[in-house]
């Protein structure tokens, strides 16, 4: 029967399938699933703001795309401080997860820059784009090696019940920051 296992899950883990290194989606707990959707929507966003820029797009429409990647950035950085690092801390080591707090502040300290900037401004583009990068590699880190550990080490941890608690809490946040469920 190993083929029903696949069979199964396949359709519903192929947009994570690289990120969980050989776990399928049933087999991620909420709280990675919640993470991971988030890191490939704000990817897509990303090659859409490359693709305006490309195309030579008005700043008012790069502009309102930024406001979504910064909202949706800083919405998903929170939940992982509030939620997801603290359980992560108890069951790997603190080195990775306080690397990530720092790719953090670095992503914060960029999307700070970009606000407070018109999209017409010089290095507006440049400062967007080195975002993605950042938050590009942070993903791939999280997803490549954080995750895995995570998930390996779980312990008591209800992984699937901190899902909840997170998704709860982004969706505090965007209503927030007036982006009341557009993103999730």
């Amino acid at each position: 029967m190993p083929t029903s296992k696949s069979t199964s899950s396949k359709s519903s883990s192929s947009k994570s399938a690289s990120a969980s290194q050989g776990k399928t989606a049933t087999s991620q707990p909420e709280a990675v699933k919640l993470l991971v959707k988030d890191h490939r929507e704000v990817s897509k966003l990303f090659k859409a703001y490359a693709k305006l820029v490309k195309d030579e797009a008005e700043g008012t429409e790069k502009q309102a795309l930024v406001t979504e990647i910064c909202t949706m950035l800083k919405a998903h950085t929170a939940i992982e401080e509030e939620l997801f690092y603290p359980a992560a801390r108890e069951l790997i080591e603190q080195d990775m997860v306080d690397e990530a707090v720092v790719e953090h502040a670095s992503a914060k300290d960029l999307i700070s820059q970009i606000e407070a900037m018109q999209p017409d401004e010089e290095l507006y583009d440049a400062k967007v784009t080195v975002l993605g990068e950042y938050i590009e590699h942070h993903v791939k880190e999280e997803e490549e090696e954080m995750f895995p550990k995570v998930l390996k080490a779980r312990s008591d941890v209800d992984f699937d019940e901190l899902g909840e608690q997170m998704t709860a809490r982004k969706e505090e946040l965007l209503g927030e920051m007036g982006a009341d469920g557009a993103m999730h």
